[in-house]
């Protein structure tokens, strides 16, 4: 954690952060350029965490749609 927020262990850098780039359009190749002190598997990682946090934010209902 850094400042309240989840980062790559070992770095300062927010899990936002990297999910931000990838949503703007940023390649891996590029991301691991950039910030060449992390490494494919922090990058994947972070995805990880996003993905668990959409799941837990946003559930799909079985139930049938309000009349």
């Amino acid at each position: 954690m850094c400042f309240g927020q989840p980062c790559i262990g070992g770095h300062r850098i927010w899990v936002s952060l990297i999910l931000d780039f990838f949503a703007s359009g940023m390649t891996l190749e590029e991301l691991l350029e950039e910030y060449p002190g992390i490494e494919r598997e922090d990058v994947l990682a972070c995805i990880a965490y996003g993905a668990e946090l959409a799941r837990d934010c946003y559930s799909i209902s079985a139930s049938s749609p309000p009349k």
